[in-house]
């Protein structure tokens, strides 16, 4: 699988651009960044998109999407797939008339620009000759992480924003993980910050790592609040991890 790097800060800064991973083109995880870096026709192949969470850095682009398919006349239809909290926020607090128009009515109910749909953790779901399945992961609202797996047997887990936990990988288990996306906001000195908002840090990131029954071939991390950046990227690197890369706007990784 190639993921395409379309954003991966915490804070949006001139060269840094909220989460959103677009794999082989098609299906795309968080949506923080999508529209401002994909030309129209690379936009029209997107029709699957699971969110983390509803926080905006990881939602903020879809109503832009669904104007552009609106705007273009465009047949194309997209789905947007989380759990019910996040689902539901994204209804009431972004397509909600007010904020933005329900893009779930137009242009008609029958056939909406956008699908929202619920998905139950821990329950794989087949699409575009992928295997997603969410997990639960520890942040300040309801959030999910994901497992993709293709026809190959490939896969790699994605966290979104999370904060220290155990029951992700429980959960996980004995599965082989080629690539870890895993997230780290803030540096050491704020781990008291990172903890109390659903976030990790360089240290915390090493304890996520020895909780889990297999370390992932690749390890990519991401989400880094830009004005900590240096320091986070210099405590990464005393980690001592060769297969730890830190990810970069605008790159792929193969996984």
């Amino acid at each position: 699988m190639e993921i395409k790097v379309l954003g991966c800060s915490g804070a949006e800064f001139p060269g840094h651009y909220p989460t959103g991973f677009l794999v082989d083109g098609r299906i795309l995880l968080d949506a923080g960044t999508l529209n401002s870096v994909l030309n129209a026709k690379e936009q029209l192949k997107i029709k699957n998109i699971f969110i983390t969470h509803a926080h905006l850095d990881h939602t903020r682009e879809i109503p832009f999407l669904a104007d552009n398919l609106f705007i273009g006349n465009h047949k194309q239809r997209v789905n947007i797939f989380s759990i019910s909290p996040v689902i539901r926020d994204i209804k009431n607090n972004i397509l909600n008339r007010k904020v933005w128009p329900d893009m779930t009515v137009l242009p008609n109910a029958r056939d909406p620009l956008i699908s929202l749909n619920v998905i139950k953790p821990y329950s794989p779901l087949e699409i575009e000759g992928y295997i997603v399945t969410a997990y639960k992961v520890n942040h300040s609202v309801p959030a999910v992480g994901y497992l993709v797996e293709d026809r190959k047997g490939r896969r790699f887990f994605y966290t979104g924003d999370t904060g220290p936990t155990g029951m992700t990988w429980e959960k996980i288990g004995g599965k082989k993980i080629h690539g870890l996306i895993i997230e780290s906001s803030f540096p050491n000195r704020l781990e008291e910050m990172a903890m109390m908002t659903g976030h990790l840090t360089p240290g915390l990131l090493k304890k996520e790592l020895l909780k889990m029954k297999f370390i992932p071939e690749r390890i990519y991390v991401t989400h880094l609040k830009p004005q900590f950046h240096k320091a986070i990227s210099r405590e990464l690197q005393k980690l001592r991890m060769k297969n730890l890369i830190l990810l970069k706007e605008g790159s792929s990784i193969r996984v």
